[in-house]
């Protein structure tokens, strides 16, 4: 076996801020979701394609912040747009900057289904109006989900503290499975105010899925037959797989859409888009506000990361990256000898073993995360990794041959 990482100043604040913060660190961030002991708990810095934990280990980061880093850590040109804003106008008023007006007229020209924008700061804040605003539209109540939406009440996994109630009108199906979804609106269509869905399947801890031939085109007939709203999820998948999301990429048009995470390479904003009939409740029959949704660093990181984006032909590069990754880690994965399986290539790949009678996945997933870690190779054993711009060749050449040297210490495990 490899030689652990000294993490022991990141283990010393994990058990100080056990302490003073609830959990230490937030969610998905804690130690049992990658494999407690073996990975680090706090990074000091990142820049490029690399992060740097508070011991000073250094690794080739394929989570990318879970999913906003899509060009790379600390881009100056990004950064000096935004603090030129800070210094010189300012981001935080009473009212609106005009900088909001532009940012809304870009998702526009963008992205097949956006006639009207609305901002906010998460991907939860995203999807939880895109309900609102669909129950207002049809005047009806029920909703349809497929996928991970996020953490607000109608939709987080963990039901602590949340009243029945308030999710007892949700109804969930299974990614590409048509069959499912019709059965639901069967029984409940009359009142099915929306339908969400993610366009590219991204299930917790389990392989990434493309959509099956029709599946998309599917979702958005039965939508239509029972007059509920079709909306795409694309917190992940936007401003990674087409400037116009998948739903450009795959060609098929929902009413309203969630865009977050790549859209500001990191800062923090996130929209509902969709088609103005739909949209325009949020003017007078929906509320919708925040001190913070209309502060302009955020949106001005957002239109120099899409201006970057579309100048430099950034997601082609990605992909012939992410494409050339896969390409590696695929064989890798076949010559394993062992039941894993490699998804979400080229631009979210996962590395997951699959599921036998005996368990012994349960043993293999943390032992070889464990080895790969080791080798300074960032993936989480929970939740799909990205490709980002500022991975060199070397980079994925390197994290390749060390998926290879994990797969091989795994008969020491076993």
């Amino acid at each position: 076996m490899s030689q652990k990482l000294n993490l022991n100043l990141s283990d010393s604040m994990y058990q100080n801020a056990l302490n003073i913060i609830p959990g230490a660190v937030a969610g998905i961030r804690r130690p049992y979701n990658f494999v407690p002991g073996e990975y680090p708990i706090y990074f000091e810095h990142g820049k490029g394609g690399r992060v740097t934990d508070v011991d000073g280990n250094e690794y080739i980061d394929f989570l990318c912040a879970y999913g906003p880093i899509i060009i790379g850590y600390r881009e100056e040109e990004i950064d000096n747009e935004v603090i030129e804003q800070m210094r010189n106008k300012g981001f935080c008023f009473s009212l609106t900057q005009p900088i909001q007006n532009r940012l809304a007229q870009k998702l526009i020209d963008l992205i097949p289904s956006a006639e009207m924008a609305a901002f906010v700061k998460t991907g939860s804040d995203a999807t939880s109006i895109a309900i609102r605003v669909a129950r207002a539209a049809t005047d009806r109540v029920k909703i349809v989900r497929c996928g991970y939406h996020g953490w607000h009440d109608w939709c987080v996994e963990v039901k602590g503290g949340v009243p029945q109630k308030v999710w007892e009108d949700i109804h969930e199906f299974h990614y590409n499975d048509l069959d499912e979804l019709e059965d639901i609106m069967k029984e409940h269509g009359d009142n099915i105010a929306g339908i969400i869905v993610t366009p590219v399947g991204h299930p917790l801890a389990e392989k990434v899925q493309e959509p099956k031939p029709g599946f998309l085109e599917g979702v958005r007939k039965i939508a239509d037959k029972y007059g509920s709203i079709l909306i795409f999820d694309e917190i992940r998948s936007g401003f990674r797989v087409d400037m116009g999301g998948a739903q450009k990429l795959y060609g098929v048009t929902p009413d309203l859409a969630t865009f977050g995470k790549a859209m500001a390479n990191g800062y923090p904003i996130a929209a509902l888009v969709g088609k103005k009939e739909v949209m325009k409740v949020l003017a007078d029959k929906v509320f919708l506000s925040s001190t913070f949704f209309p502060n302009s660093l955020e949106q001005i990181a957002c239109l120099k990361t899409i201006e970057i984006l579309e100048r430099d032909n950034i997601l082609a590069t990605v992909r012939k990256k992410g494409e050339f990754f896969s390409n590696l880690v695929e064989e890798v994965v076949k010559k394993s000898g062992y039941d894993a399986e490699f998804s979400g290539g080229p631009l979210m790949p996962f590395i997951t073993f699959n599921k036998d009678k005996d368990g012994l996945y349960k043993k293999l997933r943390p032992a070889f995360y464990t080895e790969l870690i080791r080798r300074k190779v960032f993936l989480q054993p929970y939740h799909h990794g990205y490709i980002c711009y500022r991975h060199t060749d070397e980079d994925l050449k390197y994290a390749a041959n060390m998926i290879a040297e994990s797969f091989e210490e795994l008969k020491k495990y076993c």
